[in-house]
């Protein structure tokens, strides 16, 4: 009868140690713990195993970008980086002019995989680690990532990356806005049929924050100041286990801006569009006495 775990173990003295280890496990926890260390050593050695036999393949050389000679190769260069299974390393040709032009070496590879100059830490570990902060501190962030995939990162690492994606969605929103303020719509986000065809409900609302004074140090007194929210989302219905049927919210969105209406009605506005309130057969807005958000509906 083939056994897998023999085979494993067959292929690597560290293989058949974690191999035996897993065997030897006493307790169910203990058996899947020991068999998940096993399975990122094995995924590591698989990536490795596909990312060599692509990095020496033959490769089509572009041509160089300023005398447009056709590049050649330099030979192969290693590269490692860090990802949710572990550190990988792999080696991948290198590309250069022949013409000695000062264009960087150029490595098709790296550019297939999505790979920018001197990335270390690969986007998965990055996205993960920024949803774990979004929930708790970057401290315990570091602690929960270590405990559910078995890879170490620091606090440090996380608040930059957290920074980074800040900055680059920023970027991404400034852009649409601006293409907004010419009048050019974004697409409307996927929705399901059945979803498409609920109401659309938009309300907003403003309510008072604490803030330092000065920005890191909590010396002086607490300044308040007012962050406009809005919420979007579909009315459906759902039924309870009595078999009552009650309202429910689906497809719920948010907006909030810590600046005047102006630029909360253009989020707003934009937030409404990508959810289809173009194209939807109901739109209700919803609003309290606050005369300043009155207005919304009308200017959009």
């Amino acid at each position: 009868m083939f056994c897998l775990s023999q085979s494993i173990a067959q292929s690597d003295p560290y293989l058949q140690e974690l191999v035996e280890k897993t065997k030897n496990a006493s307790t169910l926890a203990m058996l899947i713990l020991a068999a998940l260390q096993l399975g990122r050593v094995v995924a590591v050695k698989v990536v490795e195993e596909i990312l060599n036999e692509r990095g020496q393949a033959p490769t089509k050389w572009p041509m160089c970008a300023k005398c447009g000679t056709k590049l050649e190769s330099k030979g192969l260069g290693s590269r490692e980086m860090l990802t949710l299974i572990g550190l990988i390393k792999w080696w991948r040709r290198r590309g250069g002019c022949p013409q000695g032009c000062k264009i960087g070496q150029v490595v098709p590879l790296d550019e297939a995989l999505g790979l920018t100059a001197y990335q270390k830490t690969s986007l998965e570990v990055k996205w993960l680690a920024c949803a774990l902060a979004v929930f708790v501190p970057f401290e315990i962030a570091s602690v929960l990532f270590g405990l559910l995939t078995g890879v170490n990162v620091c606090s440090k690492s996380i608040w930059l990356w957290v920074q980074e994606s800040g900055h680059l969605a920023m970027e991404q929103l400034n852009a649409q806005l601006a293409e907004l303020e010419q009048g050019i719509l974004p697409a409307e986000e996927a929705l399901a049929a059945a979803t498409k065809i609920l109401p659309l409900l938009i309300g907003a609302d403003g309510v008072m924050a604490p803030f330092r004074p000065e920005a890191g140090t909590p010396q002086g007194k607490t300044i308040w100041r007012e962050v406009k929210v809005g919420v979007l989302a579909r009315l459906g219905e759902r039924v309870t286990k009595a078999g009552k049927r009650v309202p429910h919210l689906t497809q719920r969105r948010l907006v909030a801006v810590l600046g005047d209406v102006d630029a909360f009605s253009a989020r707003l506005w934009l937030a409404s569009v990508q959810q289809g309130v173009c194209s939807s057969r109901q739109v209700v807005w919803l609003s309290d006495g606050g005369r300043g958000f009155w207005r919304l509906p009308a200017d959009n």
